[in-house]
């Protein structure tokens, strides 16, 4: 009985490995990313033989965008209409990609996005650092984690140290007698992150992650240096306005703030005394942060509130428009300023700006972050995904972009995606049981 019982076990054992095993070498699957704005919803659909590993860029099959329903400030307000957004632009993308999304991974700026670090420390004996020993780091570093009422949605490994000695990028191999580790958690509201994922189900959708805005928009956005020598990426969106701090190849801070481009077009609707509608069209055409040439002179018509047949335009001196949108530009990236330095995020004394999101277009917003962060600051664009047609290569697309080259490129995570959307963080061990290519499977499927 003993020997059948062993039998069993071990039968067990390899049909566990073999699963892991196919789990994890599994070919790539079609990728959907979602980004739930405040102004827009945008989806952006990737097959696999849509990742160029040679000059690290990507092709999508399929984009699709709607006007956002349902969300304000960056939160769902109500489940019915943004549910309908997400399905309406997962439709549209996979009509142009010929396929069937099941699952969407959702980019969001909401939910009081915030980050902390915690840190975690082994002993290693005389041999070199393997990985089963970067995974009890790890696992010694989840453990110090306390989220009450919030859900993680990114941990990522900032540093590592061997023997105190900072900076090491990769430890394997190397020899000591401690190994440490830092690791980012990024966070949101738990509520937030619940409500969701109940708008994601009521599409007919799995959710399959959740990421932080800013983070991924940098991802699509910044080069390679920027992110070494230290950047800010800054995503400017309808409901909220986030940054995303990168020093020394890793995000080490995530900040946001309430306020985005609808509140510029609900000033310009409240001074003017125009329709919402109305407000957006005069932002786009003529709106600007900075003075113009002539714009004592030069009159631009709003339509009137309400339906009155008798009323007539409004008509304004364009000055007037300027004096509406400078200060609240001004307020909304003095008050992400001063978050930054309360937070004390390592922002390098050298580190340049980079703009990203719909708001960013604005003109005259560039010169404004010039003078609020007296550094050097560019447009982003979604410049890794180089073959995206006019419509949607702009700013206002980098997140959707910058999801689809963290599936094909990483950083990889210290816990997946999957895991932290399904379920409660792991900080067991890999089962004893399991013989060492189901390790090795697990190891590739959910950690570095």
């Amino acid at each position: 009985m003993l020997k059948s019982l062993a039998r069993r076990e071990a039968s067990a054992a390899a049909k566990d490995g073999r699963e892991g095993l196919k789990a994890a070498l599994a070919p790539p699957k079609v990728i959907a990313a979602v980004d739930l704005g405040a102004s827009k919803v945008t989806c952006f659909i990737m097959k696999p033989e849509g990742v160029r590993k040679i000059d690290r860029t990507l092709t999508t099959c399929g984009v699709g965008y709607v006007q956002s329903r349902g969300v304000r400030g960056g939160a769902i307000v109500n489940l019915d209409e943004a549910s309908d957004a997400i399905a309406q632009a997962v439709e549209r993308a996979e009509n142009v990609a010929g396929v069937n999304v099941q699952g969407v991974t959702v980019a969001t700026a909401g939910g009081q996005l915030a980050s902390s670090r915690v840190a975690g420390r082994v002993s290693i004996g005389a041999r070199p650092i393997s990985d089963n020993d970067l995974i009890r780091a790890i696992q010694n570093a989840l453990a110090q984690i306390k989220l009450p009422g919030r859900r993680a949605i990114h941990i990522l490994p900032v540093a590592w140290s061997v023997d105190g000695q900072g900076g090491v990028r990769d430890p394997r191999a190397m020899f000591g007698k401690t190994l440490g580790v830092e690791l980012l958690v990024v966070s949101v509201a738990e509520t937030v992150f619940q409500t969701l994922g109940a708008c994601v189900e009521r599409a007919h959708l799995q959710l399959e992650g959740v990421v932080a805005a800013p983070f991924v928009s940098a991802l699509a956005a910044l080069e390679e240096d920027e992110m070494d020598l230290g950047s800010v990426c800054i995503d400017m969106g309808g409901g909220s306005t986030s940054a995303a701090v990168f020093s020394g190849g890793s995000l080490v801070h995530v900040e946001t703030v309430p306020v985005g481009g609808q509140h510029v077009t609900q000033d310009i609707a409240r001074g003017l005394s125009t329709s919402i509608a109305g407000a957006e069209r005069i932002k786009t055409l003529h709106g600007s942060a900075i003075a113009s040439a002539n714009e004592d002179r030069e009159m631009i018509e709003a339509p009137p509130r309400g339906d009155d047949p008798g009323a007539g335009p409004v008509v304004a001196p364009r000055s007037l428009l300027k004096g509406i949108i400078a200060p609240r530009v001004e307020e909304t990236l003095e008050l992400l300023r001063d978050r930054l330095k309360a937070s004390g995020a390592p922002v390098e004394p050298g580190a340049g700006l980079v703009l990203t999101g719909g708001a960013s277009q604005l003109a005259g917003v560039r010169e404004v972050a010039v003078r609020v962060f007296d550094r050097p600051v560019r447009l982003g664009r979604p410049r890794r995904v180089p073959h995206l047609a006019d419509a949607a290569s702009g700013p206002a697309f980098t997140a959707a972009a910058g999801i689809l080259h963290r599936a094909a490129f990483g950083p990889r995570e210290a816990v997946s995606a999957k895991s932290l959307t399904s379920a409660k963080l792991r900080r067991e061990p890999l089962d004893p049981r399991a013989n060492p290519v189901a390790k090795a499977a697990a190891w590739l499927r959910e950690n570095l």
